[in-house]
């Protein structure tokens, strides 16, 4: 596994990755089955996940420059991750390799008929962003940071950073872990957020309530994701309230991943310099194109195929 080099002029990569991986093992179910019940499993899979994890493979699957810069360890898991990372050239160069780290594990209970999935995690290891690297040269030639909950320490010192640097932060939180999380907040500056989450950390209800209560100054961009119910966002224009951008209406065969993939997907079009309503649709289109595929990263659909689903939608 590579460790964190030293670097005189720092590579610039579109997208640096900073949170959790994931070993996903997906067990596809006709239903989800009740309490004391036993039921067939239809078919296993077994794929790299994570917040982060997913978010990077779309990301590079669209054709951005990416790498992974958090941690990894030395375990089965660890090398299973690294080895699909390699397949879809995620860059892993800077990641950290310590003999405590590795990625979350997950069990994937996918309900094929009513198109949920059920998430078993273990948290067992150090998981997310190193507290010292990688070097601040790396993270401020970067275009665009991809963080999450994990790695707290780590995670706030590249994005301070990243944000003295001119450089995006865009931040897929799943739940408040407590610590300095609400710096880690502050920090963001391209807020993405799902449905349930949003409405927890702003106390409101109504999308658009939801998003005008986490905008502020010092932000980009606040966006809740709400499934197919869309994604409502505002940008930096002072005279702009809250949009709604409505769900692509797809046949649905897996939604593992979406939300992750969404994520990549905006970091990418950001990294490209794209304006916020076309970031907004292009990731939307990648996530519903996604869903219409079974498994996570498998699932991630190429630029080209983004853009053509795009032509044949009016956009």
């Amino acid at each position: 596994m590579p460790t964190d080099a030293s670097i005189g002029a720092a590579p610039r990569f579109d997208v640096l990755g900073f949170g959790a991986v994931a070993v996903d093992d997906l067990l596809y179910v006709d239903e989800y089955p009740p309490a004391d019940s036993k039921v067939r499993v239809a078919r296993r899979q077994r794929e790299c996940g994570g917040l982060t994890g997913s978010a990077l493979v779309a990301a590079a699957r669209l054709g951005a420059r990416c790498a992974y810069v958090g941690m990894l360890g030395p375990d089965e898991l660890s090398r299973f991750v690294a080895e699909r990372f390699g397949r879809e050239q995620i860059d892993l160069s800077h990641c950290v390799c310590r003999d405590d780290a590795r990625p979350v594990h997950s069990t994937i209970v996918v309900d094929q008929s009513r198109k949920t999935r059920n998430v078993f995690a273990s948290f067992d290891g150090a998981i997310g962003a190193d507290p010292t690297r990688p070097a601040a040269e790396l993270i401020g030639a970067a275009a665009a940071l991809l963080v999450d909950h994990h790695g707290q320490q780590g995670t706030i010192r590249a994005a301070r950073i990243a944000r003295a640097s001119g450089v995006g932060v865009v931040a897929d939180f799943e739940r408040n872990p407590g610590g300095n999380f609400d710096e880690l907040v502050t920090l963001a500056d391209h807020l993405i957020l799902s449905a349930g989450f949003a409405r927890q950390l702003s106390g409101k209800e109504m999308p658009g309530e939801v998003v005008s209560e986490l905008w502020r100054r010092n932000r980009q961009v606040v966006a809740m994701t709400c499934g197919a119910e869309g994604c409502w966002y505002r940008g930096p224009d002072a005279a702009m309230v809250p949009r709604h951008f409505p769900a692509f209406a797809i046949d649905a065969a897996d939604t593992t991943g979406c939300g992750d993939v969404f994520h990549g997907a905006y970091a990418a079009a950001l990294a490209w310099g794209w304006p916020l309503d076309r970031r907004i649709a292009f990731a939307s289109a990648t996530a519903a194109l996604k869903a219409t595929r079974c498994g996570g990263q498998s699932g991630c659909p190429s630029r080209a195929q983004v853009e053509q689903f795009l032509r044949t939608r009016g956009q």
